[in-house]
């Protein structure tokens, strides 16, 4: 019986350490003015609630990225989400009123944790804008964090072996997108810069594995959309700084 009461013991106290590893979130909506001449704005962001450094780190760059998606003057005084939401309603309506028959702007911001374990938690924001041309711009971008230290991740900084890792990638980009290993890496149509392979800008943690996603103009036409390269993580793990259990 003091067999099976320990073991009990013993799994309510890992379950309770599990649980307390993981950051916590609350859901976070700002909504632009609601007016005839107004642009539409919805963003909807995670905020964290622990009072820990990478918790700080993700409110403080998802507060960042919004600021730079949503500025639209060099004004150093918008510091904050409000001002930059007013910034882009601004522009809007002095665009407006020189050209009454502008089609109303719109930009929404969605933000989302989608991967995390005690080392590493990754949120993704993807965002559309509409500001006037033939089509808006849509965008995907990876957040991802050091738990332990509290700091934003460049890069660089995920991989043991940068370069090692770029040219794994590289021989699974030209596998998925079916570009012969003897030709160059753009002879199927692909925009690469100085026609070399290179890493995406977005590369995050997921469920899945590893995911690289190039947006629309980085490699290739806006009618192609986005490029998405997911790489398991038993094929990734040995150039990750920071590994995947399996």
């Amino acid at each position: 019986m003091k067999k099976y009461i320990a073991t009990i013991l013993f799994l309510g106290a890992l379950m309770s350490c599990q649980t307390e590893s993981k950051l916590t979130f609350e859901p976070t909506q700002l909504l632009g003015e609601t007016c005839a001449d107004c642009p539409k704005i919805a963003i909807n962001i995670p905020n964290a609630l622990d009072d820990s450094p990478v918790s700080e780190a993700i409110n403080r760059s998802l507060r960042e990225e919004i600021i730079s998606i949503m500025s639209f003057s060099e004004d150093r005084t918008i510091d904050t989400m409000d001002k930059a939401l007013q910034s882009f309603t601004d522009s809007y309506k002095e665009l407006k009123t020189k050209f009454p028959d502008e089609i109303q702007w719109e930009a929404t911001i969605d933000g989302e944790v989608i991967y995390e374990d005690e080392n590493v938690v990754t949120l993704i924001l993807t965002s559309y804008s509409f500001t006037g041309g033939a089509h808006g711009y849509a965008s995907t971008s990876y957040l991802n964090f050091d738990k332990q230290t509290g700091k934003e991740l460049e890069n660089a900084e995920l991989f043991t072996d940068y370069e090692g890792f770029e040219d794994f990638a590289e021989e699974k980009f030209r596998k998925q997108e079916e570009i012969p290993v003897s030709k160059n890496i753009n002879a199927t149509g692909f925009m690469f810069e100085g026609d070399s392979f290179h890493l995406s800008n977005n590369v995050g943690y997921t469920t899945e594995g590893l995911q690289l996603i190039y947006n629309q103009y980085e490699v290739a036409s806006y009618a192609d959309g986005p490029i998405v390269l997911v790489l398991p993580y038993n094929e990734v793990n040995p150039f990750l700084e920071r590994k995947v259990k399996l």
